[in-house]
């Protein structure tokens, strides 16, 4: 179902990671990696997205490295070009938008860990993001520019979350709401960091995982029209 891909951004090849429905149309959807990389987990949740009819698209912002640790996935986290890193985002959009079969004059993004932070950071910075989907965002390096944000927000957050805390997601949720942002946030009490990343059985939570998921194909296929 899925192929890599080479796309421009900002005049240069970035690659990533394409899959499209059984009915090759469909709307469109950026899928921004976890810390790890563009491993195989993105690419089936990028499959994921594709099955439930959506035309998906993971950028790979580490450019061909994946990280083997959590070490070595905090320091490549840390040392991402974020200036190169919304361009490769906004290339992704481009690209996205004007792939034949891709409906509609908007995209989503979706992003998990480091991505949920360049989701939001990507939806504030590109008017062509209809909707956005984070999931236990964070990057101490990342700082998306609320007051431009068009786009509607889901929030998905972990109540046990040790890195994205619930007071940032307080305060978060304070600062859109502060804005007139439309968003919703939902937290699951009792799930952890990465919950949804089946990959991880120290962390993966099933029933918090299928939740999440129900409600964000379903926030893409209101806002996405």
């Amino acid at each position: 179902m899925g192929e890599r891909v080479q796309f421009k951004a900002n005049g240069h090849d970035t690659p990533g990671y394409l899959a499209r429905p059984a009915s090759a149309s469909g709307r469109g959807i950026v899928v921004i990696q976890e810390w790890w990389g563009l491993v195989p987990h993105i690419e089936d949740v990028t499959e994921r997205f594709a099955r439930e009819g959506f035309v998906a698209l993971a950028p790979d912002l580490y450019h061909g490295e994946t990280a083997k640790g959590p070490d070595q996935a905090g320091k490549m986290m840390m040392a991402l070009n974020i200036e190169q890193t919304e361009k490769d985002l906004r290339g992704a959009i481009q690209f996205l938008k004007q792939l034949p079969g891709v409906e509609g004059s908007t995209v989503g993004t979706v992003g998990f860990c480091m991505g949920g932070a360049l989701s939001l950071f990507a939806a504030s910075k590109n008017a062509d993001v209809g909707a956005c989907v984070v999931f236990y965002g964070g990057h101490p390096k990342v700082h998306p520019d609320l007051p431009s944000l068009a786009a509607p927000v889901l929030g998905i957050w972990a109540g046990k979350d040790g890195f994205v805390t619930p007071d940032v997601v307080k305060q978060l949720d304070q600062q859109l709401a502060a804005l007139g942002k439309p968003h919703e946030f939902h937290t699951y009490p009792n799930a952890d960091h990465a919950f949804f990343n089946d990959t991880r059985t120290e962390v993966y939570d099933a029933a918090a995982a299928a939740d999440a998921w129900k409600r964000t194909v379903d926030f893409f296929r209101t806002n996405l029209r």
